[in-house]
């Protein structure tokens, strides 16, 4: 039986000037959360709705959900379902690795991959797992941190030129503060040399930084703006992730009790947002 988080779901919005984003659900949200709020597609769709609520002037997004994790009842769409008025696809974090090669994941692979060649009015964003998969897809390296040291909850990340210009920040600002939930990484940017569908002198940046991970963060004009850090995260969600890895033995539990310290402090999620809700419309184009 399907479970009902795998069914297409839609956040209608009735604003003239909208987004039509497609998320593709990689992982459930904690049983918790998922009663008192939705899945990730929900938490992310609403979030956005903020965003484009401070948009001047103000935007609308319409967000679909399909859940893809196909051993769990999930499914992946095929190129010929995506409609011609989907104009962005963002896909989730998720608790799988984004390095594997699950029959599940290499589907989705090939399905980014047609998209990219087909669709090329389609715009992608990715966290975390998302982050992960569409760059290597690009043909980046992703692999666990070899210390085997996760990197989570509050954390600064410092910004590049790039990151400050898609953030709308002040030129003095060296960063911001994103959730994170990872012990996988993208060791190195995709480019023209890792794969080629992406075409020779086309620009790709690194928007941000950490002391833990060195790639947070890809852009590609009008194609690429992904994020390892979460910016749909708060403090309920971070808790209530930090218990789902301490239960599956991922994460050990003194550190995520450390971890769990910062998990009510301010953080930039919005202020993400918004840039994703920006590039998705088009207004940051002529950024190269």
């Amino acid at each position: 039986m399907v479970p009902p988080i795998a069914q297409n779901r839609t956040l209608l919005s009735s604003h003239p000037d909208k987004v039509r984003m497609l998320v593709l659900e990689t992982d459930e949200t904690h049983p918790d959360t998922q009663k008192e709020t939705g899945s990730f597609g929900v938490v992310l769709g609403e979030l956005l709705k903020r965003a484009g609520d401070e948009h001047k002037p103000s935007l609308g997004i319409e967000t679909t959900m399909q859940y893809v994790v196909e051993p769990e009842g999930g499914a992946i769409p095929k190129l010929e379902e995506i409609g011609d008025d989907i104009h962005a696809i963002l896909i989730t974090g998720s608790c799988w690795d984004a390095h594997g090669d699950d029959e599940w994941i290499l589907k989705l692979m090939k399905f980014i991959r047609d998209i990219w060649i087909h669709r090329p009015d389609i715009r992608f964003t990715g966290i975390c797992f998302g982050h992960q998969i569409l760059c290597r897809t690009l043909g980046s390296t992703v692999q666990p941190q070899k210390d085997g040291e996760w990197e989570l909850s509050h954390q600064p990340i410092h910004l590049s030129a790039m990151g400050r210009s898609l953030f709308d920040v002040p030129e003095n600002t060296q960063k911001i503060h994103l959730h994170q939930m990872h012990l996988d990484h993208v060791v190195n940017a995709p480019s023209h040399e890792t794969t080629d569908l992406i075409k020779e002198g086309t620009k790709v940046h690194v928007w941000g930084t950490s002391d833990h991970t060195g790639v947070q963060g890809v852009y590609i004009q009008k194609r690429l703006f992904t994020t390892q850090g979460h910016m749909e995260f708060d403090e309920k969600l971070v808790k209530r992730q930090l218990e789902m890895r301490v239960e599956s033995g991922s994460v050990k539990k003194e550190d995520a009790s450390e971890a769990a310290l910062r998990a009510d402090w301010m953080h930039d999620g919005l202020l993400v947002a918004k840039a994703v809700l920006r590039f998705f419309h088009g207004d940051d184009d002529e950024f190269l």
